[in-house]
């Protein structure tokens, strides 16, 4: 049977009536912090009676590793008189440690304070899928590792080869090796500022944006190749739709290369205007080199691989990159 310490009245009435017949495991605590009820559902679950509850006996089922932090956060929420939550361990009727969650506020009587009034309930299994969630996250986010690492290596050996043919191709062919080159190279730099996410589920665009312009920025032509990042709204993005929009970007970015001579500076920009939560996200490049012509022998094949892009991660794209008919591209929702 329940112990209660505390003189009775309408509101103590009240109070034992509900807690009495709650599924919850409910207790108070005095002015010291010393239980002085606890309701069925708390000795059903730890299978003692109140008796050796009260006071400080509950204390005796608390986890070891568990019990300075809880009376750390129980000291703190007395000497402030503030709710407080917290999550421990507590022993079961069976001897088996369960997680439990706890919830108190402070009471008070004609103004004076009394105590603790709480409640706890088991959440175990939901701190196992926690447990398990964590697992497999950390196991995923290896994967990723691992398949980033294979990725880079393969482009960088595929650099190299790009280069060894072009420097044994006819003088005519060079250039078209050189572009391809510089277009894996621009490849490698999306898949590294993807991977270097802090949240590869959810990737902060203008984050993204911002780091890949500083990488395309060192592609070629060192203090000639500029692109800003202009972001008037913040949004996050699943991977393959910014994936796509690197992919664009970094084909803008060669093609404005391939269009100007090496002593003439590339500048790109990148806007996403600002805009309603609900409205679609949109986001517009220009570069001053896309109009130009490329070199003999390169194919102008800009507009077929951003379109490529584009259909990948179902983006409506509309314009030519020139600073007068900036790429216009409108994410999907």
């Amino acid at each position: 049977m329940a112990a209660d310490t505390a003189s009775p009245d309408g509101a103590e009435a009240a109070f034992r009536s509900f807690a009495e017949g709650a599924g919850l495991m409910i207790w108070r605590a005095d002015r010291q912090a010393r239980l002085i009820y606890v309701n069925p559902a708390w000795t059903e679950f730890r299978g003692r009676p109140a008796e050796q509850e009260i006071g400080h006996g509950w204390k005796d089922g608390l986890h070891p590793e568990d019990r300075a932090d809880h009376e750390a956060a129980l000291a703190a929420a007395y000497a402030r008189r503030a709710p407080h939550s917290a999550e421990y361990r507590l022993r079961r009727r069976d001897g088996a440690f369960r997680w439990v969650h706890g919830h108190a506020y402070p009471l008070h009587r004609d103004g004076d304070f009394t105590g603790f009034a709480g409640s706890c309930f088991d959440i175990t299994e939901r701190k196992a899928a926690e447990e398990q969630a964590a697992k497999a996250l950390a196991e995923q986010e290896a994967l990723l590792a691992e398949i980033y690492h294979r990725v880079r290596n393969n482009l960088q050996v595929t650099v190299s080869l790009i280069g060894l043919f072009g420097r044994a191709a006819a003088p005519a062919c060079r250039p078209a090796f050189d572009a391809l080159g510089q277009r894996v190279r621009a490849i490698a730099l999306v898949q590294q500022h993807l991977h270097e996410a802090p949240q590869i589920a959810s990737v902060d665009l203008a984050d993204y944006l911002t780091r890949l312009a500083e990488g395309l920025s060192q592609l070629r032509r060192a203090g000639r190749i500029a692109v800003t990042v202009e972001a008037g709204r913040t949004v996050l993005l699943e991977p393959r739709i910014v994936n796509a929009l690197g992919m664009i970007l970094a084909e803008i970015v060669a093609e404005c290369l391939d269009g100007t001579g090496e002593g003439v500076s590339c500048v790109t920009r990148v806007e996403v205007p600002a805009g309603d939560p609900g409205e679609p996200v949109r986001v517009r490049i220009a570069s001053s080199g896309v109009a130009g012509a490329p070199p003999p022998g390169v194919p102008r094949l800009g507009p077929r691989l951003i379109a490529a892009y584009a259909g990948q991660a179902e983006i409506a794209v509309s314009g030519a990159g020139t600073p007068e008919a900036p790429l216009d591209l409108t994410l999907p929702r």
